[in-house]
């Protein structure tokens, strides 16, 4: 089995934009690490993992031996349990010594999608920063949350204990403070060994398309920011065609050739490795052994027939069907990197160039609207959810409402409790709340973060719901009906973008399965990226083509409403601002964009 890093450090994490390979890569060493006889310990810490599916085993928050690879452990830290235990942890020592009321409010107060982030995070340190908890083996690899989430996760250690440190109230909205301070010793010994180059590295996947480079050329930036500075770039499927007369095989290889010519320099400076595209999806540790090699053999299987692809519709005809409301919201949701962002802006130019009024915002944080479009409609607004802005925005309003009887002392506190990080995750939730209220008169389209975040802002608009019902007054109109107009099928059509692959489809099938408990129903699903559409001969697209069949076929006995997208040559973000077809199908429009581009 191939080395993907060299000489690696005991600690390795793996991050990058969604999508690129982050899990495969992580399992895929820490099995060459195993099978060489080091003790190795796989850790996920991101709220969306799929590690149980790659490795084909269910994980817990504890330790345990993965089949078949000798010496490999792995553990899954579930946010949510994680909070529960963090919940208990604050409220269990009073309990029964309190009120029952007092013992509720506090449980209330603990329920937010900030004390899951500090919770997760309170696991994580445990084997980051304290030796003896993890003294059994050579090696920890983390599979982290896409990049926005993981740069937010290594801002904790030094934003909590500033915190803790500086905050003199005694409470916090994570509860008493006495619990966090505590864990200070513990955190700022993870704040160490993440900046421990002889300790830890931190491996950048990133794949050959421009938004993919772009992502981790911030990343890389903010990182050295942090003063994490041991950082080694991944290259994750590079693709060579094998037969020059496949005009889908030339493009592609082009189309990554011209984006690794721009490559930015911060990256190009990097020590890296260029894994190639294989021709099959990395799940099962079969699969996972052949990553980084180019002798893979390809799969015969069956590509769909004619029959199975006329279940599929095009994305013109859905958007039709969406336009005729004349308004409303349309979020595209799904697992980072599956082309939520392209989607929206496709979506927002297709509406408006039907003359119709259109915003389209987003609330991710690694907000690549901008980048993705090109010349825009008249009739189209683009935002962005700034979380500095809104913080910003938040807090006058907060001082100027609840500070404004306050002697010097307690408006001392509100400002000192308003530092807290949990201040953004509000005005973050309640900026989003307002843009759903402007689909009542106009198209909304929202480009929502990755998975894991959208659970945590739906979490929070659910409890924000049950707390306000009880304080009517104290709430924005904005706020107070944010969940009435989620689960109003005639205001918000909910798209679930995905890839034709095992895992980005099961975990947007989660994700379905999470919204449909909050009263929440998707519109339809949209398969992003399909060679399904196309004419390909390259024997490795071929054998990606057929395996792409069995999983298509999975999600069509699933679901009734499904958008089949071609793989798009544009997908590094070149041919921006590119409307929806009008005269011809996707696929014809988008196999004479791959002629153009082959020759």
């Amino acid at each position: 089995m191939p080395t993907l890093i060299p000489n690696p450090t005991r600690i390795l994490f793996f991050t990058g934009k969604g999508g690129v390979g982050k899990t495969s890569a992580a399992c895929a060493t820490a099995i060459h690490l195993a099978e060489a006889g080091k003790r190795v310990l796989l850790v996920s810490t991101d709220p969306a993992s799929n590690l149980d599916e790659v490795l084909g085993l269910r994980l817990s928050s504890a330790p345990q031996p993965v089949p078949g690879v000798a010496h490999l452990e792995a553990l899954n830290i579930d946010p949510e349990q994680a909070a529960r235990d963090y919940r208990e942890r604050m409220v269990g020592p009073v309990r029964g010594l309190l009120p029952p009321a007092v013992i509720a409010s506090m449980e209330e107060q603990l329920s937010g999608a900030c004390t899951m982030e500090i919770a997760a995070f309170d696991e994580f340190s445990k084997l980051l920063g304290d030796p003896a908890s993890t003294a059994g083996y050579d090696h920890l690899l983390f599979d982290t949350a896409p990049t926005g989430h993981t740069l937010r996760l290594l801002e904790l250690p030094a934003a909590w204990s500033s915190f803790i440190e500086t905050n003199v109230g005694g409470t916090s909205c994570l509860g008493p403070l006495s619990g966090l301070k505590a864990q200070k010793t513990l955190y700022a010994a993870s704040n160490e060994a993440l900046r421990d180059g002889s300790r830890t590295t931190l491996v950048l996947v990133a794949r050959p398309d421009t938004p993919s480079l772009r992502e981790a050329e911030r990343t890389r930036g903010e990182l050295a920011q942090l003063g994490v500075c041991n950082v080694y770039l991944l290259l994750n499927g590079i693709f060579r065609a094998t037969d020059r007369q496949d005009a889908v095989a030339v493009a592609m290889e082009r189309q990554a050739e011209k984006s690794l010519g721009t490559i930015p320099e911060g990256l190009r400076n990097l020590p890296r490795t260029e894994v190639p595209l294989l021709p099959y999806g990395l799940v099962g540790i079969e699969a996972l052994k052949t990553m980084g090699t180019a002798s893979a053999l390809p799969r015969l299987l069956d590509p769909l027939t004619d029959q199975e692809r006329s279940q599929f519709q095009d994305l013109d005809a859905l958007v039709g069907q969406m336009s005729q409301r004349g308004r409303g919201v349309i979020m595209t949701m799904g697992k980072g990197g599956v082309g939520k962002t392209s989607l929206a802006v496709r979506i927002a130019i297709g509406l408006a160039k039907g003359g119709l009024p259109v915003t389209l915002t987003t609330t991710d944080p690694a907000a690549h609207v901008e980048q993705a479009l090109g010349e825009r409609p008249p009739t189209l607004t683009v935002t962005r959810i700034d979380p500095e802005a809104e913080t910003q925005r938040y807090t006058q309003e907060v001082l100027a409402n609840a500070g404004k009887d306050l002697d010097a002392k307690g408006r001392a506190l509100l400002e000192e409790d308003l530092r807290s990080p949990c201040t953004e995750e509000i005005a973050v939730f309640r900026a989003f709340a307002e843009t759903v209220a402007q689909g009542e008169d106009r198209f909304v389209v929202i480009d929502t973060a990755p998975t894991g975040h959208t659970i945590l802002l739906l979490d929070a608009a659910e409890a924000y719901h049950r707390e306000v019902l009880k304080k009517a007054s104290d709430a924005p109109e904005a706020v107070r009906n944010l969940l009435p107009r989620l689960r109003d099928t005639s205001h918000t059509s909910i798209l679930l973008v995905t890839l034709p692959e095992a895992t980005p489809i099961h975990e947007a099938m989660q994700l379905e399965r999470d919204l449909e408990r909050a009263d929440i129903h998707p519109f339809a699903w949209v398969v992003n990226q399909s060679l399904t559409p196309l004419t390909v001969k390259d024997p490795i697209l071929k054998s990606r083509q057929g395996c792409e069949a069995i999983h298509l076929r999975e999600l069509a006995a699933h679901a009734t409403r499904i958008v089949l997208e071609p793989w798009n040559a544009a997908w590094d973000g070149t041919h921006r601002g590119e409307g929806l077809p009008n005269d011809e199908t996707a696929s014809s429009q988008q196999n004479k964009r791959i002629q153009e581009i082959s020759l």
